[in-house]
């Protein structure tokens, strides 16, 4: 039921996010937010008058820096890589963390991440006879086996071969119930940008066109609507994308047809970020839907019955998510007064398609959040729905069920919907990672900063937790403790972040202590065995807990930990609640006395490599040491850089004076200076990332050694937005980092 999650937006750090779940198969059906952008090409005149629009601004020095593949830009990332590999590379503890990450990264005996279809459970799965992947698939008895039997669906190694491309596996999704025909997304290099082909599951083989759907490399939007036809959007050719280079234009194209003979269904405005159309299934009908994202917060919805589109009346910050015996699930993100009704902001509703188009039905409340508890994630079953919260940052999982008016279980008063707990370890997080559309039966995932990731089972007529794996520890978690911790912002908002610390550990400043954060775009972030976001399988215990360091997770404002109030804490003007934050995260470790200034490092990457380089700017006095990963840091012209017209809705339109005011206090590339001891950096990214341009980095790496600070600089040449496509690649990359950290933060 996830497979109609193509909504028009992208966070920047969805597709990290994607790129995990990918790995494990689950971002086939789970790319909500993975769609947005093609590649802008500016002039260099029209980048430069750009630039110098505003009053008393300097040409940009570094302009030369965006042209991607450009000679004397490419000769300076080799020149930068070189230096990195001799800083780096030659040390005997690179070696050693190289060995540490590849190992978790390899290791046998990680966790799956799987989605059910039918009677056949898939996998996407890389090891080091498989550096770029193969997709998979076992049954449910077979996979409950110690040593699963896994039948191979598509090899994409070998694919790369025959055919002489770098191709990334983005996912294939198939149409339910009989899951036959599927669409595969190839990446050739890893970045958003797909290749679209037709594929048999059942005789394994590509369907070739004409009979197969196939769309050549572009950023495309493409949903079963049935057998025979598909919603697409794609690049059409001159006037189709948005500003932020995503389709425009969703059409119904029919099997057997060209495409240029596919039928216009909605054409929607430039300026928006992207069109999108999909289906929703269920048992009791489904519903075709168009959605237009007007910006990157704000959504219209409509409904194509028979052959005309007719308007959803709902907010323009709501999202349809799913949809349950005929009626569309809606999460609010303000409150909305509908009739004599006030629904809450944060609320799950369940409606009637026919009332949302002014006709009969109902709509009401399926999930209204309270005190910490915020919902995260909302699936539909087959006789109910699973909701997953988070409850002061940890995971929660419930069952909701159509019901009687009366007293639940739990002593709330049902107002048509009952509701239990779904009994999982606590202080962990967790994620329904599949849904069986046939039987509702679903995979969960739970992990915790110390316990590996484990998946259980369960099943729709008996929704108990089955312990299906559980991967081998890569590091003792026993040895460590983990604390919520809060502390006090600037303007008295407290803030929680997790600390991951030696048991007994001496409050005296001195052991090395690790931040991660990403304060944006609504995205949570909850206790990992990997310690991010990112699936590293708890290649972090091993490279930085075991090693004698401290770890801490700061869920600060921007987020979505608390609901839509604490995201909204930090957009636009507010932005800069987010650094408060984080430096009184910062702050509150050096005077507690977990660690001091000197051996204190941070991370982000993508917003958060924003954050980092913006609070290290700020407050070069909390930090000993900085890790950057595909970062924002011109402010300036983000919006002119590939996808970030469609960011404007988050920070700001820096064309616009009164924004500019704002976003100009902390755009990092304008704001760098000589003389202020800003700690020493390591920058990574990809060469193809068309996400957020490699020139942020390339130009901020720059203008930092210009000014004379310790820059260390790594750039991929695949990976897209991961930065990465291989284990080798990954492992490499936290070996850089990890090395960067222990030499400057020195080891108690």
């Amino acid at each position: 039921m996830r497979a109609h999650r193509r909504l028009a937006r992208v966070s920047l750090l969805s597709v990290v996010i994607a790129a995990a779940f990918l790995a494990a198969a689950v971002a086939v059906s789970r790319a909500e937010e993975k769609k947005p952008g093609a590649v802008i090409v500016l002039s260099r005149a029209d980048a430069a008058a750009s630039t110098a629009s505003a009053a008393g601004e300097q040409p940009d020095p570094y302009l030369w820096l965006e042209d991607i593949d450009g000679e004397r830009a490419l000769a300076w990332v080799r020149a930068q890589n070189a230096e990195t590999a001799r800083k780096l590379e030659s040390q005997p503890i690179y070696k050693e963390l190289y060995a540490n990450a590849k190992a978790a990264l390899d290791s046998a005996s990680r966790l799956p991440a799987v989605e059910q279809r039918g009677k056949w459970v898939y996998n996407f799965w890389k090891d080091d006879k498989h550096s770029r992947g193969i997709y998979r698939r076992a049954t449910l008895d077979e996979l409950r086996k110690p040593e699963p039997a896994w039948q191979t669906v598509l090899d994409v190694d070998a694919l790369a071969a025959k055919e002489g491309k770098p191709w990334v596996f983005h996912g294939m999704s198939c149409l339910q119930p009989t899951y036959k025909r599927c669409l595969v997304e190839l990446s050739p290099g890893g970045g958003d940008a797909e290749e679209i082909r037709e594929f048999d599951s059942e005789t394994l083989a590509f369907v070739a066109a004409p009979e197969g759907f196939a769309l050549p490399t572009a950023k495309t939007n493409i949903a079963w609507r049935d057998e025979n036809s598909v919603f697409v959007g794609t690049d059409f050719g001159p006037g189709s994308l948005t500003d932020s280079g995503y389709p425009r234009i969703v059409k119904l194209w029919k099997r057997g047809t060209p495409i240029a003979e596919a039928r216009t269904i909605y054409e929607g405005k430039q300026a928006s970020v992207s069109v999108n159309g999909f289906r929703l299934r269920s048992n009791e009908g489904n519903v075709d839907l168009v959605s237009e994202g007007l910006d990157f917060w704000t959504t219209a919805y409509q409904q194509l019955v028979g052959d005309r589109l007719e308007t959803l009346d709902l907010p323009a910050t709501a999202e349809v998510s799913d949809l349950f015996r005929g009626r569309l699930i809606v999460a609010l993100k303000e409150d909305w007064q509908r009739e004599d009704k006030t629904f809450k902001q944060d609320s799950v509703l369940i409606a009637d398609p026919a009332a949302l188009r002014g006709g009969q039905g109902k709509v009401e409340v399926l999930v209204e959040a309270a005190a910490n508890e915020v919902v995260e994630d909302v699936d539909a079953a087959e006789s109910g729905i699973l909701v997953t919260m988070l409850d002061s940052v940890r995971g929660r999982l419930y069952r909701y069920e159509p019901a009687p008016p009366g007293e639940t279980a739990d002593g709330r008063t049902s107002t048509g919907w009952s509701r239990r707990l779904v009994p999982f370890p606590d202080n962990g997080a967790l994620g329904v990672t599949s849904v069986d559309a046939s039987s509702g039966d679903a995979f969960v995932k739970y992990e915790s900063f110390a316990t590996p990731p484990t998946l259980y089972y369960v099943a729709d007529a008996n929704p108990a937790p089955e312990q299906v794996k559980q991967q081998q520890p890569t590091f003792d978690g026993s040895r460590f403790e983990v604390t919520q911790q809060w502390t006090i912002s600037a303007d008295g908002t407290k803030v929680p972040y997790f600390q991951v610390a030696p048991k007994g550990m001496a409050l005296d400043g001195s052991h090395p202590a690790h931040i991660f954060s990403y304060g944006g775009f609504r995205n949570a972030l909850v206790p990992s065995y990997s310690g991010s976001y990112e699936q590293l399988y708890g290649a972090y215990g091993k490279m930085w807990l075991e090693r004698g360091g401290v770890f801490a997770l700061a869920n600060i404002r921007g987020g979505g930990e608390f609901g839509e109030k604490w995201h909204q804490g930090a957009v636009k003007p507010n932005h800069v609640h987010a650094f408060e934050d984080f430096e009184a995260v910062a702050a509150d470790l050096i005077a507690r006395k977990v660690t001091s200034k000197e051996h204190l490092g941070i991370e982000g990457r993508s917003n958060g490599g924003l954050l980092v380089l913006s609070t290290m700017i700020r407050r070069p006095d909390l930090y000993g040491a900085v890790i950057c990963g595909s970062p924002l840091a011109d402010m300036r012209r983000y919006h002119k850089m590939l996808a970030g017209a469609s960011w404007v809705a988050e920070y700001g339109d820096p064309d616009k004076p009164d924004e500019w005011a704002y976003i100009s206090k902390y755009s990092p590339y304008q704001n760098a200076q000589t003389g202020k001891g800003y700690p020493p950096i390591f920058f990574y990214l990809s060469t193809r990332d068309d996400r957020v341009h490699p020139g942020h980095a390339r130009k901020m790496a720059a203008r930092l050694e210009e000014q004379g600070y310790d820059v260390t600089y790594f750039e991929e040449i695949e990976g897209g937005h991961g930065a990465s496509v291989t284990n080798e690649q990954l492992a490499h990359r936290l070996a850089l980092s990890y090395t960067h950290l222990w030499n400057r933060l020195g080891n108690k």
